[in-house]
């Protein structure tokens, strides 16, 4: 058997950055004599995240396109030319079986630069709405691997195949209500738990609203989990300076995720396609407060996506300082809510989204 060889492409975000390196890894469990090479884009996140998790990595000095300034872009459009011409050498240098895209800046120019010299490419589409790069690398894609139904509207219907998102396998370990987790929060299982996370970066709307409703939440007798993101911790710590709050744990990163979704009874987030891929697959009852500032406005459409068939609550960002700790607070002591919105999220969980791509993918090596 030949020695089979991958690219896999994009980044930016940890949402793109999770799956990509996920479908790597249960590439490599299935042959683990391949090759790869991850290209994304310069400066951004994957450059660091890739290699850390073992894989070599190329960088592109492409950039998003500035909407609000159109001058600004001339400058994209000179780092777009010079990244589709490294691409071209990337990609036919390393002479991959497969080209993979998981969205973000980079994979734009590296699948078309693999569609132009016949390489088969798949790409993976995390959200219910579309960006623009994957609707265009979509005529070409031999494969396209999505996580909601009804993406014929965006793709060619022959080629989708709905797979799911990958989600960082650690999330899963830890079982429910365990307690070493709630040992781990020094929490106790007899008081319900809340659980606010704002993605890798933090959420400013988020971590407002928490401040605004910070009161309620100390008064309630509710234990609270709170992951501000590293760019707003100093701030927070000053303005909760003095306070007594001893069941409200503020962090900037959660180091065990496992252990914070066991003992969440109610879990408020962001709306990124990994957050809700991870909500689904534990069955998790949540309040979506979607980010405003995203391609496409493509959390909003992912949230109601969920709230549109009982699977979340869904509260826009700028309704949020006025109603989420609120909503969070009446929820939490509902239970049969908690219940027809964990069996709502459990029921559009796709299990083992990774391998299943991984297996499409290696359908598509030309023997």
């Amino acid at each position: 058997m030949a020695k089979l060889k991958f690219i896999v492409s994009g980044g930016g975000t940890g949402g793109h950055i999770f799956p990509a390196i996920s479908i790597a890894n249960a590439l490599k469990k299935k042959r683990p004599d391949a090759e790869f090479l991850f290209v994304g884009a310069e400066g951004r996140m994957e450059m660091e995240r890739v290699p850390n998790a073992g894989y070599e990595i190329k960088g592109l000095p492409v950039a998003g396109f500035d909407r609000s300034n159109l001058l600004k872009n001339f400058k994209v459009l000179v780092k777009l030319f010079k990244s589709l011409r490294m691409a071209k050498k990337i990609v036919k240098e390393f002479s991959p079986n497969v080209v993979v895209g998981v969205g973000g800046y980079a994979s734009g120019p590296t699948l078309y630069a693999a569609n132009s010299l016949g390489i088969p490419t798949l790409l993976q589409e995390q959200n219910s709405y579309a960006g623009v790069t994957n609707k265009l690398l979509a005529k070409k894609a031999a494969k396209i691997c999505v996580a909601y139904d009804h993406m014929d509207r965006f793709f060619p219907a022959e080629s989708i195949i709905l797979t799911g998102n990958p989600v960082r396998q650690n999330v899963l370990e830890a079982a429910p209500k365990a307690q070493e987790a709630y040992d781990f929060f020094n929490f106790t299982p007899e008081k319900k738990t809340l659980l606010i996370i704002g993605g890798s970066l933090g959420a400013r709307t988020i971590n407002q609203s928490v401040l605004a409703g910070l009161e309620k939440l100390n008064e309630s007798g509710i234990q609270v989990i709170w992951q501000t993101g590293k760019i707003y911790i100093e701030n927070i710590r000053k303005a909760v300076e003095g306070k007594e709050l001893p069941f409200i744990q503020i962090t900037d990163f959660v180091k065990r995720m496992d252990y914070a979704y066991s003992i969440a009874d109610l879990v408020v987030s962001r709306a990124g396609a990994s957050s809700i891929s991870e909500l689904c697959l534990l069955g998790k009852p949540s309040i979506l407060v979607p980010s405003p500032n995203v391609a496409e406005d493509h959390q909003t459409k992912n949230a109601q996506a969920l709230s549109s068939v009982g699977a979340a609550v869904m509260i826009a960002d700028a309704d949020a300082p006025a109603k989420m700790v609120d909503e969070a607070l009446a929820l939490i002591q509902d239970t049969d809510q908690l219940e027809s919105l964990a069996k709502g999220a459990k029921s559009l969980a796709q299990l083992d989204s990774a391998d299943r791509i991984a297996d499409e993918v290696l359908k598509l090596v030309k023997e």
